[in-house]
């Protein structure tokens, strides 16, 4: 929960806007300030003060306990030009709370933290437990000293500038070790415990035999991301005691499931009891990974547990990210994101141009040029099969008519996918015609280089006799100047000549270009590949200067 608290009414209003915007984040503390501070403190995971910063410097001072369990505090000056993080920038979550409360207000997040600041991500902000020389690593990051990765288990991270050598030391691992000086432990969830239990399993006795076994294996608890039983003990209380004091989720699978899991140590009871040879082994096991701790009994006399540990691999991660159509402002938030989270990029060289400047130092690029579609997918998904952190980019939205689709094709199961949507061409254009995708409309590339013409032809006829709003991608080069003309034929057949035609170059880029014309008055010639061409369908119409399809509403029809 997000408190917030203002001292006057430009703040009040301010505040209000914010509680407006989020109703089911924040709560609105009023009262004298300095109670409804201390509330509010005690209370809420973070805090919005609409209050000069020297001010709540003082009120929250006595009341600070720790960076670990202090909450974020952000300040907000009267005229909401700035969100100022003051505290918890990291473990509290204040950095990201004042672009949030920018992103809402108008406001500039004025953010300090040395590592942002110069585009490193925090090790406390990597979303894994971390431990030892944290500050000292982190500044010899910063100060561009040699710092060594030791990476022991695959974990994909962000963009760290680290050396093969070094006097400070990054670790990944999932062992049970004591930082050195100058190290820095990342402890990545590689861990699954299975888990097995009699009813009325004491959460005593399975606590102690899962730490039991993690210690005498050398393992972390730390990296413990669940544990995993059969269906039939979902419920059962010592489990589901065990895995919230663990602070991970109890997953389950039906007995058939966990029945079909090869295991080294089978047993008859589990098979009577809940139909599968095996519980703590097979539970751990259906991901796949390593056994590191074969099936073991709790110290209860009768035994009332079993478990076993496995250590699944990291997996690799591929964010398929679209660009939008060229500008800065029509690249989305989650995409920026993305760029600074991977660890390498891979695209298309003029594509990587327009973003090198949002990436995060360290980030490895591997760029190519026209025509390596196929080297680009492949690279994108064995680099993230390596257990990497891969951005693949195209402009506008990288599964349309881009990187997409031939990259998901090579890759499998075995690494993680996120999609992340970018405004396309069509969309770009559109909007600057005004609303020529108003109704029902299709897209449709002229390009035959890998698609034979004859589809194309049957594609273009089809909508033409369905009376759809087209957008023609790739619609002229200097190679295919035929195309175009004999798909505006197609058009031409089922819809007037005076039917309206937007043609739009780079669109919102610098050199953009807007022209509205008619089916008749098009020439081809004017087109090239950087150009956007929508015809419209018997319903569009130009209405002062725009381009604009009915949506067939009937207040409109009433109306006319």
């Amino acid at each position: 929960m997000i408190g917030l608290i203002a001292a006057t009414a430009a703040g009040a209003a301010a505040r209000d806007r914010l509680a407006a915007a989020w109703p089911d984040r924040t709560r609105v503390y009023g009262g004298p300030v300095a109670d409804a501070v201390r509330a509010a403190f005690a209370e809420c995971d973070r805090l919005v003060c609409f209050l000069a910063t020297g001010a709540v410097v003082r009120l929250v001072a006595p009341l600070l306990a720790g960076k670990a369990s202090d909450p974020g505090v952000v300040c907000v000056d009267e005229a909401g030009r700035f969100a100022v993080s003051l505290l918890g920038g990291h473990g509290g979550g204040a950095n990201e709370l004042a672009r949030e409360v920018g992103e809402v207000l108008g406001a500039e997040p004025v953010v300090t933290t040395a590592t942002d600041a110069v585009g490193l991500p925090g090790l406390d902000t990597l979303g894994l437990p971390v431990e030892g020389d944290i500050a000292a690593v982190s500044r010899a990051l910063l100060d561009g000293e040699p710092v060594a990765l030791r990476a022991e288990v695959t974990w994909p991270l962000p963009p760290l500038p680290v050396a093969a050598e070094g006097a400070y030391t990054v670790r990944v691992t999932d062992r049970l070790a004591e930082p050195a000086d100058g190290e820095a432990v990342l402890r990545p969830p590689t861990l699954v415990v299975g888990v097995g239990a009699s009813k009325g399993a004491p959460v005593e006795e399975v606590l102690a035999l899962v730490e039991d076994a993690l210690r005498e294996a050398g393992l972390s608890r730390a990296s413990v991301a669940e544990l995993a039983t059969v269906d039939a003990k979902a419920g059962e209380p010592g489990l589901v005691e065990a895995a919230r004091r663990l602070g991970v989720p109890l997953v389950t699978y039906p007995a058939g499931e966990l029945a079909r899991v090869a295991v080294p140590n089978p047993s008859d009871a589990p098979l009577s009891a809940v139909g599968t040879p095996s519980v703590a082994e097979a539970a751990a096991l259906v991901g796949g990974g390593e056994l590191v701790v074969p099936k073991r009994k709790s110290a209860g006399s009768p035994a009332m547990a079993t478990c076993a540990v496995v250590r699944r691999p990291g997996r690799g991660r591929l964010a398929v990210v679209g660009l939008g159509p060229g500008a800065r402002d029509l690249l989305t938030p989650r995409a920026r994101d993305e760029l600074r989270r991977a660890s390498v990029l891979v695209g298309l060289d003029q594509y990587v141009d327009q973003i090198r400047d949002l990436l995060r130092p360290g980030t490895r690029v591997l760029e190519s040029g026209l025509g390596a579609e196929e080297e680009r997918a492949r690279t994108a998904v064995a680099e993230a099969r390596r257990g990497q952190a891969v951005a693949l980019i195209g402009s506008g939205d990288a599964g349309v008519y881009a990187m997409a689709s031939p990259a998901l094709a090579e890759a499998s199961d075995d690494i993680d996918v996120i999609g992340v949507p970018g405004v396309t061409a069509a969309l770009a254009a559109g909007a600057l015609l005004g609303a020529p995708l108003g109704h029902d409309h299709v897209s449709i590339s002229l390009s035959d280089l890998h698609t034979p013409w004859e589809v194309i032809e049957r594609r273009v006829r089809a909508a033409a006799e369905a009376d759809l709003v087209v957008t023609f991608y790739n619609p002229r080069s200097r190679g295919r100047d035929w195309q175009l003309p004999k798909a505006l034929a197609l058009l031409a057949g089922h819809r007037a000549s005076t039917t309206p035609v937007g043609v739009v170059r780079n669109a919102s880029r610098a050199d953009e270009s807007v022209r509205l014309t008619t089916l008749a008055a098009l020439d081809p010639a004017t087109v090239d590949m950087m150009t956007v061409v929508t015809v419209g369908n018997t319903a569009t119409r130009q209405i002062a200067g725009r381009m604009v399809t009915a949506r067939g509403y009937r207040w409109q029809e009433e109306a006319r």
